[in-house]
């Protein structure tokens, strides 16, 4: 049975964000995940998880100004020096909070930087992040993401990412694979996550169209996430979706899994 993450970003944003880790504990999940702690003391973060009896499962590394739109940062080679800055900042955090899995968001390709300058900087930094975590045993995660809703984000397929890891050539780089992102940009989702799931390292839902719950649009989840069981898959499944209504109303989705 998979291991469902609530992701406190998306989720339980009826409540404020430290005590969203409550209201997740008492909806039955045992993982957490979500953007970003960074705003918040880890102290504080780590408290919370420990009341709650919950893991810390994935948070992103630092990835600019997101309110001022940015996505990531790892592509701009203005920004490297920043880029590099954040990794010690995301390994203190990662260690308060036990979190073994950070994910890198690629970002958006700034105006003026090509493909290949932007691919270039995308591997030094990811070998730069790649080393520094994996001397602290905390594991580096890319994750492809649609152009429908990032418009201009470098990363966008399995293969592309597959292509990177291996330039990149850090046995601590893995996928993060977005099933509701890679259902918009490749589908066949089942023989994808076959081919390689040797590399996903994380798992994350929604559903398609609306980024709303399982069963809330065409992807049959029942099949995917029995697939996934079938194949091994013993990492988390990171619940990455706008509820259509409010959280709990929509979480009758898991039900069968519990």
């Amino acid at each position: 049975m998979p291991k469902f993450a609530a992701n406190l970003s998306m989720l339980f944003t009826e409540h404020d964000f430290l005590d969203r880790f409550e209201a997740a504990a008492k909806a039955g999940f045992d993982g957490v995940e979500y953007l970003f702690p960074y705003d918040y003391p880890a102290e504080e973060i780590k408290s919370r998880l420990a009341d709650n009896q919950l893991q810390q499962v994935l948070f992103n590394l630092p990835a600019g100004d997101w309110a001022a739109g940015d996505r990531g940062i790892a592509v701009d080679p203005a920004r490297v020096e920043a880029f590099r800055d954040g990794v010690p900042k995301a390994i203190e955090y990662a260690k308060a909070l036990g979190c073994t899995q950070v994910n890198c968001l690629a970002g958006i390709v700034p105006d003026g930087v090509s493909e290949q300058q932007a691919h270039a900087t995308l591997v030094d930094n990811l070998r730069f992040a790649a080393q520094a975590l994996e001397a602290e045993g905390i594991r580096l995660v890319i994750e492809a993401i649609n152009t429908r809703d990032i418009p201009g984000f470098f990363l966008n397929t399995t293969a592309q990412g597959k292509a990177i890891i291996a330039e990149v050539g850090s046995a601590n780089l893995s996928l993060q694979y977005d099933i509701y992102h890679m259902q918009i940009m490749e589908g066949d989702l089942a023989v994808t996550l076959q081919e390689n799931l040797g590399q996903i390292a994380h798992v994350q839902l929604a559903d398609n169209p609306g980024r709303h719950e399982p069963g809330t649009g065409e992807i049959n989840y029942p099949f995917v996430l029995s697939h996934l069981d079938l194949l091994g898959y013993t990492g988390w499944v990171g619940c990455e979706y706008k509820p259509k209504t409010t959280t709990l109303e929509g979480l009758n989705w898991l039900n069968q899994y519990r």
